[in-house]
């Protein structure tokens, strides 16, 4: 067996962290992921700074923000020539570091097949992605089955994208993936390490457990939603409105009842419930090949799911709904049972795996290793600062600023405020607050688009006293590779 950690990287689509019972939530029982956390640290204020699944994950894979690879929705996607810029994912380093990387379902990639660093992929892509020719529809054709559109459901329009799906629990998206995953640690040869991540499509809408995880469930004891403020998102709201009337998804929600978000909670409970089982089923396989313990697990999420607070569905705003994330980590000499309170970004999450496998941080990274796990000289952040296409977030732990293009801007203390209830965005007793938020993401956002055209540098060098670039035919380099400054 190898001496060095294995990595494996566990992210759900689309979980919000009270969803989980480790979270504190009382109506359902995750008793596999709560495992991971009584074994390692769970941080209590993980958030996710870009809530969409393309930016999410361009992040995860480069640790860089949004603006910085210029994936900022989710029909961006990273540059073809990444590499000749000088940037790597942390898959394609690790692999240079003796790594044998695997992705495991969905990842979300443009094109979908393509490898970016992983040597090994069994892909099972977007629940929305219905004409993808991978390995699950594969798997479906071989045993008589198609990928289904929530709208040939019973009940899909009415229950707001609410089903029990058609597929059996055995066939269906995210045991395909757990499957996939407990088959690869199985047969990998245990004189190398891998490096692992295991995207799970779910809980991500439609809402569609199977009838037998459904049933453990009861709307009446899913948490109320958070109300709307009205006023405060009007135009936000009718975004999300419209956004979700397009053909991917097809579900109106301008009259949106608490009766149907009290039942699409129940729905993505039970498929919580379904990943918690395919979690429990991955950890069991690394105990039978006896590499659980030299085994360094993250488990996290992309962003969240509004799951009708605020009046809203889905992710893309800065409300805590969206945007904190479940984030557990555990393995050899880490603390066990911590909770960490410490402000942290998904992003981070790049930082750490290529910590553990002992390869150096570039320095075009903004992802720092997670605090709490006994990496030296770690710097704690101090504040999240996002960014997306439709609009930015500066949040130093107490007082979050957001700006939306919609032109709304919203400013929330969530120690007293955690519900996000009370803008205080025209209040003069906090303009100061304001403008020293506002001037810190400014700040950030400049620095940010600075970076993200480092390619286009004609130099890192002064160019007056370079006799060749005094001669005709000097070419400069195209694209310029990253250098810390």
């Amino acid at each position: 067996m190898s001496d060095r950690l294995n990595l494996l990287f566990i992210m759900p689509d689309q979980l919000r962290a009270d969803f989980l019972s480790c979270y504190g939530a009382n109506f359902i029982e995750t008793p596999h992921i709560d495992g991971l956390a009584a074994r390692g640290v769970r941080y209590e204020r993980a958030y996710s700074p870009s809530p969409i699944c393309v930016p999410a994950r361009a992040m995860l894979l480069t640790g860089r923000n949004a603006i910085q690879t210029g994936v900022l929705t989710n029909e961006h996607y990273l540059r073809p020539d990444l590499g000749d810029c000088g940037i790597r994912t942390w898959p394609e380093q690790l692999s240079e570091a003796g790594y044998a990387t695997a992705a495991i379902g969905k990842m979300h990639f443009y094109p979908w097949d393509i490898g970016l660093g992983f040597q090994q992929r069994v892909v099972c892509e977007d629940k929305r992605w219905l004409l993808i020719e991978d390995d699950y529809q594969k798997h479906l054709k071989e045993n008589g089955y198609r990928k289904l559109h929530g709208n040939e459901h019973e009940g899909y329009h009415e229950n707001k994208g609410a089903i029990v799906h058609k597929i059996p629990w055995a066939h269906s998206w995210d045991h395909f993936v757990g499957d996939a995953a407990c088959k690869h640690i199985r047969n990998h040869p245990q004189d190398r390490p891998f490096a692992m991540m295991v995207g799970f499509p779910g809980p991500h809408c439609p809402y569609d457990p199977n009838a037998e995880y459904l049933e453990a469930f009861d709307e009446a004891d899913m948490p109320d939603p958070i109300p709307e403020v009205p006023g405060n998102t009007i135009r936000l709201r009718e975004q999300n409105v419209d956004g979700n009337r397009r053909p991917w998804n097809g579900v109106d929600y301008s009259e949106f009842t608490d009766a149907q978000k009290r039942k699409i909670r129940a729905h993505y409970a039970a498929l919580v419930k379904q990943i918690d089982d395919e979690v429990g089923a991955i950890l069991a396989s690394l105990e039978e090949t006896g590499q659980l313990d030299n085994t360094l697990i993250i488990f996290s999420s992309d962003h969240g799911d509004h799951l009708g607070d605020h009046n809203l569905i889905g992710k893309a705003t800065y409300y805590e709904a969206s945007i904190k994330v479940p984030l557990i980590v555990c393995g050899p000499g880490i603390e066990q049972d911590k909770v960490s309170h410490h402000l942290v970004s998904i992003g981070d999450i790049t930082a750490t795996l290529l910590k553990a496998g002992g390869c150096p941080l570039p320095g075009y990274l903004d992802a720092r290793p997670l605090p709490d796990l006994g990496v030296a000289d770690v710097q704690p952040r101090d504040r999240i600062i996002g960014f997306l296409s439709s609009g930015c977030m500066h949040f130093d732990g107490t007082w979050k600023l957001v700006k939306y293009t919609t032109g709304e801007t919203l400013l929330f203390n969530l120690q007293e405020d955690p519900t996000e209830q009370y803008n205080r965005i025209d209040d003069p007793d906090c303009q100061a607050v304001y403008r020293r938020l506002d001037t810190v993401l400014t700040q950030e956002m400049l620095r940010s688009i600075t970076d993200s055209h480092h390619e286009k540098r004609v130099a890192y060098t002064a160019l007056y006293d370079e006799e060749e670039f005094g001669q005709k035919g000097w070419q400069r380099v195209y694209p310029q590779p990253f250098q810390s400054q």
